[in-house]
Formats: C-alpha cells, structure tokens, sequence
C-alpha cells in the first residue's frame, strides 16, 4: 500500500490540490506501509472469527433461492481505479438496474436484507477487498463511477488514499437512506449528502495516521454495539 509516484498518477488528478496532499503522504509512507499490515492482519482475522456468523448468513441467503448470495458493483478505488466490491444481497434480485441509491422504506430490500443492513453485516465480504488490496479497513467509502465524476479537485484528492470499509463520513452517515426519498435522490445525494461526507473524508486525508485509524475502528464498533 506505499503511495505510487506522483507522476504516475492519472492526469485527471494532478492538480495543485492533489500534489500538496501527495508531498504530504510522502511523508508518512511507513505509516501507508503499516497500515496494509494492519489491514491484512485485521482482516484476516476477522474472517476467521466471524465464520459462524458469515456462515449462517450464507444458509439463509441460500435457502431463500431466488439469488445469488454476494452482489457485485463497481466502485472507484485508490487512484481512481475501479473495483468489483462485495456485499451480501440485501435487495430483491434484478434490483441494481432500478438505480444504485437505496432510498427510505427501499422496497426491493428483502426483509432479511433490512436486518443485514441494519447491523452492517452485509458488509461482512468486503473483508475480501482489503485482502486483495482493494480496499482498507479505515478510509473514504468508495463511489459509484457516476458520483466520483461529480468530485471536485479538493475530493479528487481522497483517492491517493485506499478506499476503505469504513470511516467518519460513513458513521456519520450510517442512516444514509433516511435522506433520500424515491423522486430525487440522486439529487439530494449530489447536492447534499455526497458534499458533507466528502468533507469528512478531506479532513480524515489530512490527518492521517494510524492512530486515527485506529479511533475510527474503535468508533465503528461502538456504533455498531449500540445499535438496538
């Protein structure tokens, strides 16, 4: 995970904003390179002692019959690459093509989808992605392609950090779906959603450090506890 050479980044990056953000990670790459370790690590583990769980989700998945038991999406990752990221299906199949926003009282999720979502266990198979290097545990949600294009230089400066599984922008946000309504919510995530969580993931950029991390992991799970 040590940060790529600044001219080998894609040109639609390479801005003033960007390259101060760059000369500022240059100067924390043993932590970048600490961080993949705690990544694997992390990961690694957290698939070994959540086998029960992920098992059982995987059974009741499967003898709902009517699906394939992960969904598939393309997201944008580190440097703007794209990715295929992993979730348990929540949504009734056939529902990616009827928008990629879930909105309040979403119909297409399946009523042991609305349990999934709520406890973040869906999330559970991004575990792969960090494994694979796709991801991170803790950094910037990442995007469908169409909103990254909407990003402004200063959110186009997240990307020279790994996307992650969480972050403070998705805490804070962990009730996304309650914002939007059915007639405009790209619109409302556009104009007000995707700007409030972006200028969270500007802040975690610029103090990064594995101590952060760190307190994000920790806020995460105790978010994760109190939810009833």
């Amino acid at each position: 995970m040590s940060l790529a050479a600044y001219e080998q980044l894609p040109q639609w990056m390479k801005d003033s904003i960007s390259r101060q953000a760059w000369l500022e990670l240059d100067g924390k790459r043993w932590q970048l390179s600490m961080k993949r370790l705690m990544d694997l690590m992390g990961a690694l583990g957290l698939l070994i002692i959540l086998v029960p769980v992920t098992g059982g989700i995987v059974l009741a998945l499967a003898s709902q019959g009517d699906g394939p038991i992960l969904f598939r999406q393309t997201r944008i990752g580190r440097y703007g690459k794209p990715f295929t990221i992993l979730k348990f299906r929540t949504m009734s199949p056939g529902s990616q093509c009827k928008g990629g926003l879930s909105v309040a009282g979403d119909q297409r999720v399946t009523p042991l989808g609305r349990v999934l979502r709520r406890y973040r266990l869906d999330e559970l198979p991004q575990l792969v992605n960090v494994l694979r290097g796709e991801m991170s545990l803790v950094g910037p949600r990442p995007e469908l392609p169409e909103f990254v294009q909407a990003y402004t230089p200063q959110m186009r400066s997240t990307l020279l950090l790994p996307v992650g599984m969480t972050s403070r922008a998705s805490i804070r946000f962990r009730d996304e779906a309650k914002y939007l309504s059915v007639q405009n919510s790209q619109e409302v995530y556009l104009k007000r959603i995707l700007p409030e969580k972006m200028a969270w993931n500007v802040d975690y950029l610029k103090n990064f450090s594995l101590i952060e991390d760190i307190k994000i992991l920790l806020e995460t799970l105790q978010c994760v506890m109190e939810m009833e």
